[in-house]
C-alpha cells in the first residue's frame, strides 16, 4: 500500500491531502484514486455524492473530537488498495481524553469472493454470483472512540453504500455505544438523539433499527451484548436511494450531538484502579466481537483491505481473566 502521513490541522484538509495524493498517483501510475469506469456499472452520481458527504463528516467529526480532547491531534494517512480504490484514515492516540480514536474513509472496488459478499450483507447470496467472484463498489466511513476514563463509554459508527453487478445496491450502517458503567440519563440522551434522527425520516426506523442493533451486537459465544445498543441497519434499498442518503447524512452528522455531551460530562470523573481493570475486561469483549463477528472487519480482511485501517477499531489495551465474574451488588454486576 502507498501511504502519505500528515498531521491534521488547519493547514491540512482532506481536500488538500487528496489533491496532493492524486498528484502523486498520477505521476507514479497515471490514474486517480477512483475513476468513472471503476467498479460495476451503476449509480455513479450516488457513489460520488456519498463519498463527498462522508468526507465532510470525517472532517467535522474529527475536529469536534479533537476539541473535546484538548490535547492530541488526529493524524491522517492516505492509502491505496492494490486491487482498486483507497481511502483516508484519521487516528488520534495518547490524548487527554481519548486513548485512541479513529475515523476511516474508504472507497474500494473490484471483485470479491463469496465469503466477502456474505460478510458485506445479510442477503449475500441474493446480491452476487453464486460460484464466481462478484464485481462491487463500496464507500463507507467507520469510526471507533476509546476514551481513557472508564466512566466514558466507547462509541462506534459506520455508514456505507454498496453496489454489485446486476444493478444491486444498498445502504448500511448505524451508531452504537459501549459503556462500562450504566448511567441511565446518558443512555436516554444517546438513544433519544438517534430516535430524533430516525423519526425525521421514518417513524418505524428507530424501533426497527434499535432491535436490529441488539441482535447484531450479540456476542454469541458469551451470550451477552457488546454494549447498550443504538441503531443498526443493512440491505436498505426499499425506497428512493436519495431518501436513504439523506437519512445516512442526518445520522452521521448527529454522532457528535449524541456522544459528545456524555464525554464532556464524564471526562474528568475520578476513578479507581479497580474501575480501570473493569474497563479493560469490557474492552476484551469488544475485541472478541470485532474479530469474530463484525461484518466490516470480515469484509475488509477478505477483500484485501488495508489491515491497519481495518483493525483501527481495536483498543490499544484490553484484558482477559479466566472465568471472571463481578461481585454481586457492585456497579459492575449491575452492568
Amino acid at each position: 500500500h502507498m501511504v502519505m502521513d500528515t498531521p491534521v490541522g488547519e493547514s491540512s484538509t482532506i481536500e488538500e491531502s487528496f489533491a496532493k495524493f492524486s498528484d502523486k498517483l498520477e505521476k507514479e501510475s497515471s490514474s486517480g484514486l477512483v475513476r468513472l469506469g471503476d467498479g460495476p456499472d451503476g449509480n455513479h452520481p450516488m457513489r460520488a455524492k456519498m463519498e463527498e458527504m462522508l468526507r465532510q463528516a470525517q472532517i467535522s467529526i474529527t475536529k469536534a473530537i479533537q476539541d473535546i480532547d484538548g490535547g492530541a491531534t488526529f493524524h491522517e494517512d492516505a492509502w491505496v488498495r492494490e486491487t482498486g480504490g483507497g481511502g483516508m484514515s484519521r487516528v488520534l492516540s495518547g490524548g487527554n481524553v481519548f486513548e485512541k480514536a479513529g475515523v476511516n474513509l474508504s472507497v474500494v472496488y473490484g471483485t470479491m469472493p463469496q465469503a466477502a459478499l456474505q460478510a458485506a450483507t445479510e442477503r449475500g447470496a441474493d446480491r452476487g454470483n453464486q460460484d464466481t467472484s462478484t464485481p462491487f463498489f463500496a464507500t463507507g466511513l467507520s469510526c471507533v472512540m476509546h476514551p481513557k476514563n472508564p466512566h466514558c463509554p466507547t462509541m462506534h459508527f459506520n455508514y456505507r453504500y454498496f453496489e454489485t453487478d446486476r444493478g444491486n445496491w444498498w445502504f448500511g450502517g448505524g451508531t452504537d455505544i459501549t459503556p462500562n458503567y450504566i448511567d441511565v440519563e446518558d443512555m436516554k440522551h444517546f438513544h433519544g438523539t438517534l430516535k430524533g434522527v430516525c423519526d425525521r425520516h421514518d417513524p418505524e426506523y428507530y424501533d426497527n433499527f434499535k432491535a436490529w442493533a441488539d441482535r447484531y451486537f450479540l456476542i454469541k459465544h458469551r451470550g451477552e451484548c457488546r454494549g447498550l445498543g443504538g441503531i443498526f441497519f443493512d440491505d436498505l434499498n426499499d425506497r428512493n436511494p436519495d431518501e436513504i442518503f439523506e437519512f445516512c447524512k442526518d445520522a452521521v452528522n448527529h454522532v457528535v450531538a449524541a456522544y459528545g455531551p456524555i464525554i464532556e460530562k464524564h471526562k474528568n470523573d475520578p476513578y479507581t484502579e479497580e474501575e480501570k481493570q473493569w474497563q479493560q475486561l469490557r474492552r476484551g469483549r469488544y475485541v472478541e466481537f470485532n474479530l469474530v463477528y463484525d461484518r466490516g472487519t470480515i469484509f475488509g480482511l477478505k477483500t484485501g483491505g488495508r489491515t491497519e485501517s481495518i483493525l483501527m477499531s481495536l483498543p490499544e489495551t484490553a484484558r482477559w481473566e479466566y472465568d471472571h465474574s463481578p461481585m454481586s451488588g457492585t456497579p459492575e454486576a449491575d452492568f
